[in-house]
């Protein structure tokens, strides 16, 4: 069976490591690890070259390195920041310093754990709380150990810190492992399980071409309750993991553009244009199916998609 294309940074010659971007480079895009940030990342980069004139370089970074980047002016654009899990960086740069903008058009999201339906079917799975009989998690390991495995994100991912204290709450942490991986990796594994009829369990969210390509089960949790929803993320507080406390599910996310305030003075029509970019749940979905399912380059991608969208490009422009 032939796995999906790994989505890392090194992949695509358009991606630079930080610090390594020229100079004379007019907008600097921070590129964080997952697929759409990647599209969006490339078709922002295209339509500001072609509609602006402006000279576009693209960066890798995690979260936060791109924060303080936009910060100090090093970097301009973080094409996806997701609301909540980035709170803490939002408040800082955007609510406390003013050093960055939100464009206000969010896109839906959604995050949960998954199941195949193969695995419901065959294991009686249905809730996560599942997890925390022994029995049940039994049947998620693979290595012989006794307890089962299930992918919580990857590393530097603001969500993998927080499906650590889930897990936590939950109660799962005694019976499974955690495993924190790169996401192609992680989903070459449910590619895998399901070509075998093997029995797997993985955080999964939306926009994401995983449920365009797999039959999925969302496992079932109580409904999100603010009041129960005490997250702390390690660059907070050192004690972040025995301070948290969330025994429920998720709240619907946001994704946004944001983008250094600098920008408004050195290159005002970028701002504006930032400012005025929207995208939908079903556009990023199928954007990143294109990039990792059909393996399309992503460069080339994003001219055919600003050429086919000239009118939304343009409604960005006004």
């Amino acid at each position: 069976m032939k796995l999906p294309k790994l989505i890392t940074m090194a992949c695509f010659g358009s991606v630079l490591s930080y610090g390594a971007v020229a100079q004379a480079a007019d907008v600097v895009i921070g590129v964080p690890n997952w697929p759409s940030v990647l599209a969006t990342a490339h078709v922002l980069k295209v339509a500001m070259e072609e509609n602006l004139g402006l000279e576009v370089e693209l960066q890798n970074g995690t979260n936060p390195v791109v924060f303080e980047a936009m910060d100090t002016g090093a970097m301009h654009v973080h094409p996806e920041v997701w609301l909540p899990n980035q709170a803490n960086l939002n408040d800082k740069f955007v609510a406390d310093k003013g050093s960055v903008r939100m464009n206000p058009n969010g896109v839906a999201g959604d995050q949960a754990m998954c199941v195949t339906k193969g695995t419901a079917e065959r294991t009686g799975i249905s809730e996560l709380s599942d997890l925390t009989d022994p029995d049940m998690a039994k049947k998620f390991d693979t290595d012989g150990d006794g307890q089962g495995e299930i992918w919580i994100g990857a590393s530097g991912w603001a969500s993998t810190n927080v499906e650590k204290i889930r897990a936590k709450s939950y109660g799962y942490d005694a019976t499974m492992t955690l495993k924190e991986m790169d996401e192609s990796l992680a989903l070459a594994e449910v590619d895998n399980a399901v070509a075998q009829d093997k029995d797997i369990v993985f955080f999964c969210y939306t926009p994401h071409h995983m449920f365009a390509l797999h039959d999925l089960v969302i496992l079932k949790e109580p409904a999100y309750d603010e009041a129960k929803w005490n997250v702390i993320q390690p660059t907070d507080d050192p004690e972040w993991l025995e301070k948290s406390d969330a025994a429920v599910a998720w709240n619907t996310a946001q994704l946004h553009i944001h983008y250094a305030s600098v920008l408004e003075t050195d290159q005002p029509e970028a701002a504006a244009m930032l400012a005025n970019v929207k995208f939908d749940t079903d556009t990023i979905s199928a954007m990143t199916f294109a990039l990792v399912v059909e393996e399309q380059d992503p460069a080339e991608f994003a001219a055919k998609w600003v050429a086919e969208n000239a009118s939304t490009v343009d409604s960005w422009l006004q």
